[in-house]
């Protein structure tokens, strides 16, 4: 048996510096003899880690290594981790962002070790997700209030203690130079509504319908693509549409099979204009986003474009990753213009989802939500990372 920390004398065969720990398995330490096959399983407390989401800018900066503030924080960060307090997940909105590095593979590295392996369900799939569910609730006639649980977007895993080993498994399949291209052009289409927005007329809420109009009209446009496609004898359609594609399909695989196609696409388009499909997660702070990003313009802000083109570049992909991730988290970490952005009232995140924000602009709070995890560590907490991990200090 390969034991991975020696504890000293195997209480089997007797062999000096012989037995130790071999693993930890989720919830219990297991203990060996490197000479016989005496074992023990040492039973661990249970465990709530908190979720923090480290948005790419973080990465970046701490991956570069020249700024003192980052790094204080990634060690604050990686030492919570290893007391198994807290998680930093990384997710598929990761990995399309560190894919247009240079050192890419350096920088996913360096996030999957902070990740310490664990990971997000993918953000098409927590999107999908949310909508299935938010459409059966619709058809029973439930509150459009969204259920929100965890397993919508975290593994089943999360809260177990940590494995000596890490797996790791190569799977990114995107397009490197399709993603940095759609993005440089998403940034610049967004600068160029600028002056569109500022005349506007239009309120808040027209602003939010009309961004909820184009979400709905975005599945179906796809679906309606993707059956075009098949139709015509494509058949490649099934290997290379897009995910997104197969929400509408999703949800006519759940209607009656007996009814008319037109009629069940009809039911579709109906929760569509629902308030359920407004109030699942990713839909609705996507759709405010956009709407109060709209409002701050009209309102003044990000008159000189030069200046508005390198705050809002990554835009598109900030909102992915707050939409999709941040109703999960206990805490989330993102760049400053963001930061203000989403503690508008019209999004209110930290109120409505009980996540704190962290950023530059309030950097300290960031080191004092660390120290109270540490200081609310229980005694059981300690005495299960002594018996897993004997070789570290806590």
């Amino acid at each position: 048996m390969l034991v991975t920390y020696i504890l000293g004398k195997c209480p089997g065969c007797g062999t000096e510096e012989a037995f130790g720990n071999v693993e930890v398995h989720s919830t219990y330490v297991l203990r060996g003899c490197k000479k016989c096959r005496y074992r023990q399983h040492i039973p661990l407390p249970p465990i709530r880690k908190a979720v923090l989401y480290l948005d790419q800018f973080f990465f970046s900066h701490a991956f570069r290594g020249g700024e003192p503030r980052f790094l204080k924080a990634a060690h604050r960060i990686k030492r919570a981790t290893a007391l198994q307090l807290l998680t930093v997940p990384y997710s598929s909105v990761h990995e399309d962002e560190t894919h247009q590095w240079e050192q890419r593979d350096e920088l996913f590295k360096f996030v999957k070790a902070t990740s310490r392996g664990q990971e997000f369900e993918p953000a098409y799939d927590v999107d999908k997700t949310q909508l299935l569910k938010a459409f059966q609730a619709w058809r029973k006639g439930a509150a459009s209030l969204y259920a929100l649980e965890a397993g919508d977007a975290l593994p089943r895993d999360l809260h177990d203690w940590d494995s000596y080993l890490r797996i790791e498994v190569g799977k990114y399949m995107g397009d490197i130079e399709l993603i940095r291209d759609l993005k440089a052009q998403s940034a610049k289409w967004l600068v160029d509504q600028l002056d569109g927005w500022r005349k506007s007329t239009t309120s808040f809420e027209e602003n939010l319908k009309a961004e909820f109009a184009v979400a709905a009209k975005m599945y179906f446009d796809a679906y309606l693509k993707y059956m075009v496609r098949v139709g015509s004898g494509d058949f490649a359609a099934l290997l290379d549409s897009p995910i997104v594609s197969q929400v509408v399909q999703a949800m006519l695989l759940r209607l009656p099979k007996d009814a008319p196609p037109l009629e069940n696409l009809k039911t579709c388009a109906q929760f569509f204009a629902s308030d359920h499909f407004r109030q699942t997660p990713y839909q609705n702070l996507s759709a405010r986003m956009f709407a109060t990003l709209k409002e701050m313009v009209k309102a003044g802000a990000y008159t000189n474009k030069t200046k508005a083109l390198q705050k809002l570049a990554g835009v598109a992909y900030d909102v992915k990753h707050i939409a999709t991730y941040a109703p999960y988290c206990d805490g989330f970490v993102m760049d400053q213009p963001m930061a203000q952005l989403i503690s508008h009232p019209r999004i209110a995140l930290q109120n409505n989802y009980n996540v704190k924000v962290f950023s530059l602009n309030n950097w300290d709070e960031l080191f004092k939500w660390l120290d109270e995890l540490e200081a609310g560590m229980s005694e059981e907490h300690r005495a299960g990372l002594k018996a897993a991990y004997p070789h570290h200090r806590t």
